[in-house]
């Protein structure tokens, strides 16, 4: 499939559309170019430390007004999942309070004392109390669900450890990995963002920063990938690795031209 061709685009957040607080020049020109061209498209981000009101609000700071039906998080994948499998269950929620207003405003029971299961989050509060406590927890045995893999979270100064890292404490000190994640590259997000978006595999591109959640992404459903080099990946982790994306460009503004 060529650019020409993808009818709706499936855009990561941090690293590709902004950078920290930062815009990535050319992103402005790159959504106006998809309106200006009848495409539909869809901000999907594994960062679950912060909501889709806080995305919308940070994106119109930045110029560009985007209704919440178009911004989809993983967090809030998590929760609509959690509580369909798990309805009536108490979840300890390990994330910040962005994290938690997903839940609740899902209905899914929050119970940081005595859960039925455990969640784990991108949470920029974490301490060694809240680590002890959700160790604890996956130590018993309850049923034990991640919102995203990813290891590292760019900053305009470099990455911040990332709810991969998170994962890798936890399972040192119990020995056990999350029985199911829920964000890129998983199935569960790519289906719940299909759904939001109307739109097939066959006529849909994901574009992102990083190789091992976005790209995989689209190439393991069958999506046309496209990597930005904007965030994560730089070109010599690209050599390196066995993941090739279908397309790469410097960002996001760099595909205008090619949306004509």
């Amino acid at each position: 499939m060529t650019l020409s061709k993808v009818k709706c685009f499936l855009l990561d957040m941090d690293g590709t559309f902004y950078l920290g607080g930062r815009i990535i020049p050319g992103s402005l020109e790159f959504i106006r170019a998809l309106e200006n061209t009848g495409r539909s498209y869809l901000f999907l981000t594994n960062n679950s430390s912060h909501n889709a009101q806080f995305y919308q609000k940070r994106l119109e700071g930045m110029g560009l007004s985007v209704p919440l039906e178009r911004i989809l998080t993983s967090g809030s994948a998590t929760a609509a999942l959690i509580r369909e499998r798990y309805a009536g269950k108490r979840a300890f929620v390990l994330g910040n309070e962005y994290l938690l207003a997903e839940f609740e405003e899902a209905g899914v029971p929050i119970d940081q004392q005595n859960p039925d299961l455990v969640v784990i989050g991108y949470d920029t509060t974490l301490d060694y109390k809240k680590m002890t406590a959700v160790c604890d927890f996956v130590r018993a045995g309850l049923p034990y669900v991640a919102t995203h893999p990813d290891f590292n979270c760019p900053t305009e100064t470099g990455f911040a450890p990332d709810i991969g890292a998170i994962m890798a404490f936890i399972e040192a000190s119990t020995g056990r990995r999350p029985e199911l994640i829920v964000g890129k590259p998983h199935a569960e997000i790519v289906n719940a963002a299909l759904k939001r978006t109307g739109s097939t595999r066959e006529e849909t591109a994901m574009v992102g920063d990083r190789l091992y959640t976005d790209i995989e992404t689209g190439l393991r459903y069958g999506m046309l990938s496209i990597l930005v080099l904007s965030g994560e990946t730089t070109p010599e982790m690209l050599a390196a690795s066995q993941t090739k994306p279908d397309f790469v460009f410097d960002c996001l503004g760099e595909m205008v031209p090619l949306l004509q």
